[in-house]
């Protein structure tokens, strides 16, 4: 069915008015925001409702940006709507801020620069309204591009920037700055590494097993109790560890008690549904539906409670200045600054967060919900191990990593399998089987389990080394270069890394600039 001229012109025509009503929102909120500080707070100065409006851009733009990754995979999986996760993450990331966003932050971010060594209240305000707009143009910019970035990193990059710019090399924690350079590999490897490994249990466990009901009665229930372990410890030590502080030991103990309420729910519940399935992929996919929905609620909250302060902190920082005419380490969050960054983030997410969240669920690579699951369990499991031992790492590169590891494990399974019928084909064809033989047995091998199929595979080899037939290392290598599928995009993964890259550089000479701007136009002449 073909589409009519007036229809093709009226598309690009109701994409530009939506456009247009999502700015004007956009621009309505950050007037919003504005208007009261000027009402409630202008007589401190008019540096502070500037970097208010700063701040609940900078919101917006985490917003947009950063949090895709918590819902991005169960959308591509279809494990819910993009309404429907835009609908949970808005009310979990505001939540997480309010509740669990901490009643303090520090004043500069990781550590990155030295706050000592700016010895003007004024110059220090200039430093983080820099830092504010230097850091939310550029995800602004990444969000447009569709590259999903560390907001964290954005902030750093931002931060130091404008000290450099402020106070000079010397300010600058170049220590910290080498351990964040640092987390653009380990964060990303980390994430793949351990997202392969969850999706490889489940694909031995279930999905190559010859009864795929039978082995998710068995296996479902403890990889939903793993889950709930996971995320139980995961939202004690990065979600509610703000409002009460909690040890790694009882975050582990929280995890074992959900674990077990976890299992023995799910296998009554998955014994219940199991018989309603389809013995197949499709069938099993269904039993990870709701707690993919879980997970990105859960997700959701922890991200609001750990990044707000990316888009808050600093304006706190300004506040906190204001008030005392003096620079702190740390400064106490009053409420409407809360209120910004936990509006801001779900404001942002409604009207700009399906951009990314279409390339993290759908354009790196397919997603089901076995996939969905493994990455989901990567970000959470990968962030608890890195900070209990110490690592830098990135939640936005772990689960960008996982999502990439899910690819390139996928990758080399499908390359390796083509391979194998490649070599059972040949195989037959050289002992002059009939087409008819080849067949059955392809789809014996097909039908069979994982230790069936190693069983059927040995004997082949074991006719091969009697001479029947064989094939070489070289024929074996040349197959793995014909069969191999990309399965990850790589022009979406290049352009992703690029932008990984340059974030803390491109959010320094931007900071810096838009520093040296404000400080000329505010000096007295």
């Amino acid at each position: 069915m073909t589409q009519s001229p007036a229809s093709v012109q009226t598309a690009p025509l109701k994409s530009r008015g939506a456009d247009i009503v999502r700015l004007a929102i956009a621009i309505a909120f950050v007037l919003a925001v504005v208007a009261y500080t000027w009402v409630a707070h202008g007589h401190l100065s008019l540096s502070l409702v500037v970097a208010a409006a700063f701040g609940a851009y900078m919101a917006m733009n985490i917003g947009a940006n950063d949090v895709a990754n918590n819902v991005g995979p169960a959308v591509g999986a279809r494990a819910m709507s993009l309404t429907t996760a835009i609908a949970i993450a808005a009310v979990f990331e505001a939540g997480g801020a309010i509740i669990a966003g901490g009643e303090v932050v520090g004043t500069i971010k990781s550590g990155i620069i030295d706050p000592s060594k700016i010895e003007d209240p004024q110059t220090f305000i200039w430093l983080m309204m820099a830092a504010l707009l230097a850091a939310a143009l550029w995800l602004n910019l990444a969000t447009a591009l569709g590259a999903p970035v560390s907001t964290t990193h954005s902030i750093v990059g931002a931060v130091l920037g404008s000290g450099i710019a402020a106070a000079g090399w010397d300010i600058a924690n170049w220590s910290t700055v080498g351990s964040i350079a640092a987390s653009w590999v380990v964060s990303p490897v980390f994430g793949g590494v351990m997202a392969a490994i969850f999706l490889y249990v489940v694909k031995r466990t279930i999905t190559y097993q010859a009864d795929l009901l039978e082995a998710s009665k068995r296996m479902v229930p403890v990889l939903l109790a793993v889950m709930g372990l996971a995320f139980a410890t995961y939202l004690a030590l990065k979600g509610l560890n703000q409002l009460v502080k909690v040890s790694f030991a009882q975050a582990l103990a929280a995890g074992a008690v959900v674990a077990v309420i976890t299992f023995l729910w799910t296998r009554m519940r998955v014994r219940q549904k199991a018989d309603r399935l389809s013995n197949d992929k499709d069938g099993v996919n269904k039993l990870f539906g709701m707690p993919l929905v879980f997970a990105a609620a859960l997700l959701s909250f922890a991200h609001g409670s750990n990044d707000v302060a990316n888009a808050i902190g600093p304006l706190a920082a300004i506040y906190d200045t204001l008030l005392t005419q003096g620079i702190h380490g740390k400064a106490a969050i009053p409420l409407w600054v809360m209120l910004v960054g936990a509006l801001g983030l779900a404001v942002g997410l409604a009207l700009y967060g399906p951009k990314l969240i279409k390339t993290v669920g759908t354009e790196i690579t397919d997603m089901d919900h076995m996939r969905a699951y493994a990455i989901a369990m990567a970000a959470a499991v990968t962030v608890i191990i890195a900070s209990q031992l110490g690592l830098p790492i990135s939640t936005t590169h772990v689960t960008i990593g996982a999502v990439f590891g899910v690819g390139f494990l996928r990758e080399y399974l499908k390359a390796n399998y083509a391979r194998i019928i490649a070599e059972i084909e040949e195989h037959h064809r050289d002992n002059g089987a009939e087409q008819h033989e080849v067949e059955a047995f392809l789809k014996a091998f097909e039908a069979a389990s994982r230790g069936d199929k190693d069983r059927m595979l040995k004997e082949l080899k074991a006719a091969g080394k009697r001479g029947e037939a064989a094939i070489s290392k070289a024929e074996r290598k040349g197959l793995r270069k014909v069969y191999r599928k990309d399965l990850v995009k790589r022009a979406i993964m290049m352009r992703v890394i690029a932008a990984w890259i340059i974030t803390v550089p491109a959010t320094a000479v931007l900071s810096a600039i838009i520093f040296f701007t404000i400080r000329g136009m505010l000096l007295p002449a």
